[in-house]
């Protein structure tokens, strides 16, 4: 079925966000599983404390709000390793997207990537689509730890990355048909240039995709979603960093861009 005929690309993205959570959920003993989370999540706090350890105390009392019994004390006992080993962990920028928080959380991203990684990758090739959706994952990353640099809470899930494929596809799949382009079939994306931000925001249908997904991202920042484990966040401003690279990245990448006049 013509549903099923994902790009290679796009389906060893999901085997592999699919195999890395059986794994821990069905394999891998608990402490090993706690390693690997702790080697591959970003956590906001490990970046602030790296840059400016001065900020512990602000840390502690940060999560002397939160009321659960024996966090505070948790966060405390934390800062304390942290202070014998100050690992940043770059590599958490990117690597946080391998993890989940739950097969529902991993299912909804997996949805989305083949619905909106598949345009990309089969418009762009497999190197621009893996650039497109790196870039987002490290800026959704970026702007998360810089909105909440005091948090606790491990970040992790392909979402921001996923965002910005979703935000690149948007630049070009809601185009209306136009004459001198032929017809393709309904999953292959017109072979047009990309729209331009006036063009964009005349398109009735793609300007009312970016409004339903800007709402749904902002009732992320409202409504607790169930989407991930406990202790873990899920954040819309990660998606929303992940989208704005995307959206403004994908026509200095995109090989049928307009050529600079």
């Amino acid at each position: 079925m013509p549903v099923f005929n994902l790009p290679g690309v796009v389906t060893a993205s999901i085997a592999l966000m699919m195999a890395i959570h059986a794994a821990r959920t069905l394999l891998l003993p608990d402490d090993w599983d706690i390693r690997l989370f702790d080697a591959l999540a970003l956590l906001p706090v490990r970046w602030t404390l790296w840059i400016d350890p001065d900020r512990a105390q602000a840390v502690i009392d940060a999560a002397a709000k939160v009321e659960v019994p024996g966090y505070a004390e948790a966060v405390e006992t934390y800062i304390r390793v942290f202070a014998n080993d100050p690992e940043p962990k770059l590599w958490t920028f990117a690597s946080y997207a391998l993890l989940h928080g739950s097969w529902l959380h991993v299912i909804f991203n997996s949805v989305w990537l083949a619905a909106f990684g598949s345009p990309v990758a089969r418009r762009c090739g497999a190197w621009r689509y893996g650039l497109i959706g790196l870039a987002g994952t490290v800026a959704g990353a970026a702007l998360h730890v810089a909105i909440d640099p005091l948090s606790t809470a491990p970040l992790v899930g392909a979402s921001a990355g996923v965002s910005a494929l979703m935000a690149a596809a948007a630049r070009f799949v809601f185009q209306p048909p136009a004459a001198g382009y032929g017809s393709q079939p309904w999953q292959l994306p017109p072979r047009r240039p990309p729209e331009t931000l006036p063009e964009l925001l005349r398109n009735r249908t793609a300007v009312t995709f970016l409004i339903i997904w800007l709402v749904t991202n902002l009732l992320f920042g409202i409504i607790a979603l169930p989407f991930g484990a406990e202790g873990t966040t899920i954040a819309w401003d990660a998606h929303l960093g992940g989208f704005a690279v995307g959206f403004f990245l994908f026509p200095f990448v995109d090989p049928l861009s307009r050529s600079p006049r």
